[in-house]
């Protein structure tokens, strides 16, 4: 029996927002779920985004502080059954809060020095992870390429940790239009790539990475696109020094991306 008060995973509203789960329905809407105390605070750090939020009555006292900010700021604080809280989660335990957000990528940024671009990335954790890095890396930016997935999708928003509300995201991007664009700004393009013409060592010795720069990170398993050295300035690896075969793509990303933001701040 439905406890009173209490949204059930049978409710008009929470079967609604379990539609979120699909790209389709999160263009249509313009909002996506964020899932977990993690993410929740970090959205209701920007208050404008935060359509509302479901959480298990313990969540309040559990984390009051996720409890004050939906107050402060005004955003609808809906109390539902557990059965509910886990119809709305990705995992397999939900932590019992989500939040409905409006989208959050926004128009190809005109500046930066340090860009992350992601290019037919079809993992959703990766595409998490990336931005996640590039945030902690102290990047202007996360471009992904109009192959690759939605970081509004459920796992990317809870790989990025709360980061995608902290990063501009731009989706569906052309990249080789982007590239052109980018260098006429005074950015240089750099292709992550294991069989590149130059490495990581060479590009921080020389000072390359001192630049204003944008990394393209590729496929998980094809790696970037047949053409990219085409449109792109240096085509880079990371040196293995052990007898690995390879590096995963937030591997490289965060090597890729630390590199130049300490090349940078020199």
């Amino acid at each position: 029996m439905a406890s009173p008060g209490l949204l059930t995973a049978q409710s008009a509203r929470i079967k609604q927002a379990r539609r979120l789960a699909t790209r389709a329905f999160r263009r249509k809407t313009g909002r996506f779920l964020a899932e977990g105390p993690q993410a929740v605070r970090e959205a209701l750090e920007h208050r404008e985004l935060v359509i509302e939020v479901y959480a298990e009555p313990a969540v309040a006292s559990r984390h009051r502080d996720l409890h004050d900010l939906a107050a402060a700021a005004g955003v609808p604080w809906l109390e539902v059954e557990r059965a509910a809280v886990e119809a709305l989660s990705e995992t397999v335990t939900s932590q019992g809060v989500v939040a409905v957000c409006s989208l959050v990528d926004v128009p190809l940024q005109p500046v930066g020095k340090l860009i992350a671009a992601g290019v037919q990335v079809r993992d959703p954790g990766n595409v998490g992870t990336l931005i996640r890095t590039a945030d902690a890396a102290g990047a202007d930016a996360v471009v992904l390429s109009s192959e690759s997935v939605d970081p509004h999708n459920p796992k990317a928003v809870r790989a990025s940790v709360g980061s995608i509300f902290h990063v501009p995201i731009t989706t569906d991007v052309d990249i080789v239009a982007a590239a052109q664009a980018w260098r006429e700004q005074g950015l240089q393009v750099l292709a992550a790539d294991g069989y590149g013409a130059t490495d990581l060592d060479t590009c921080i010795d020389d000072g390359t990475l001192a630049k204003p720069t944008v990394w393209l990170f590729g496929n998980e398993a094809h790696g970037l696109p047949d053409g990219i050295n085409a449109i792109v300035d240096h085509s880079v690896k990371v040196p293995i020094y052990g007898r690995a075969e390879s590096l995963n793509l937030a591997t490289a990303a965060a090597i890729c991306l630390y590199a130049s933001a300490r090349a940078q701040r020199r």
